[in-house]
């Protein structure tokens, strides 16, 4: 068989033979080949040339994926499919970016958690999820999240909810949403639990005494319209107990209010 032509087509070459038959192939296809116009070649010369130009194609196309931010080889591999890479080429389009160091799980879960640590909010338990998302293998993740203290990270998101919550609920209730806020976003109960008894949190009487008799306006607005006497005692105890005040307050509360 004989090469009729060569033609750039955008990113690709145009190869067309002189039985007629042509296919698409890359540059780096025509220089491994040393492809030209007029060129002789054999039907196996012709398999192993469609084979790289699906495989440099592939290479070419995870690149440009690449080229925009870090990913996973999980990701590569869906995109190169999308694009319709034959199956058996993405493990090989795959190990080559490996040996070239263009994809690098293990790197990918440090830049991942660094960047957390930097910009974002969440703990072990909250990034070990979107990490599986990835296609990130369960050792590399562990050993990433292992590797790193998230001592730091909690005390800054648990004075943040502070600063939210602070001079709005009493001092239990108020280190009770700090401990929850601090374990949804994926920190462990004892990390929280230790951060939150770190910030020494100190009651103040005279403003957890105007926060109760707020609370307490609010929760009989509610309830005295369906109950009242005993009942409504009863409900609204109950209502400033879930809320995180003593019964102390509580009580000393209902008394001068009702």
């Amino acid at each position: 068989m004989r090469i009729i032509k060569i033609e750039k087509k955008k990113r690709l070459y145009l190869l067309e033979l002189d039985n007629q038959d042509s296919l698409y192939i890359t540059e780096d296809t025509i220089v491994r080949f040393m492809l030209s116009k007029d060129k002789e070649i054999s039907e196996e010369e012709l398999r192993e040339i469609r084979s790289f130009a699906q495989f440099s194609y592939g290479k070419n196309l995870a690149l440009y994926f690449l080229s925009f931010k870090q990913r996973t080889k999980k990701e590569v591999a869906d995109y190169l499919r999308k694009y319709a890479i034959d199956e058996q080429n993405i493990p090989l389009i795959l190990k080559k970016l490996e040996e070239e160091r263009w994809l690098d799980d293990r790197n990918y879960v440090e830049t991942y958690i660094r960047q957390n640590g930097l910009n974002g909010d969440k703990g072990p338990a909250a990034l070990r999820p979107k990490l599986q998302t990835k296609g990130i293998s369960k050792v590399l993740i562990d050993q990433g999240l292992e590797e790193v203290d998230f001592s730091d990270l909690a005390q800054k998101v648990a004075s943040k909810l502070l600063r939210k919550y602070e001079g709005k609920l009493p001092v239990r209730a108020l280190q009770d949403k700090l401990l929850q806020g601090l374990v949804g976003k994926g920190f462990s109960y004892d990390l929280a639990k230790g951060v939150v008894g770190a910030l020494e949190l100190v009651s103040d009487e005279e403003k957890e005494s105007d926060l109760i008799v707020k609370e307490l306006e609010k929760q009989y607005r509610k309830y005295s319209r369906k109950y009242d006497g005993y009942e409504l005692k009863q409900r609204l105890m109950q209502a400033l107990a879930r809320k995180g005040y003593d019964f102390d307050q509580i009580r000393s509360a209902l008394r001068d209010f009702l």
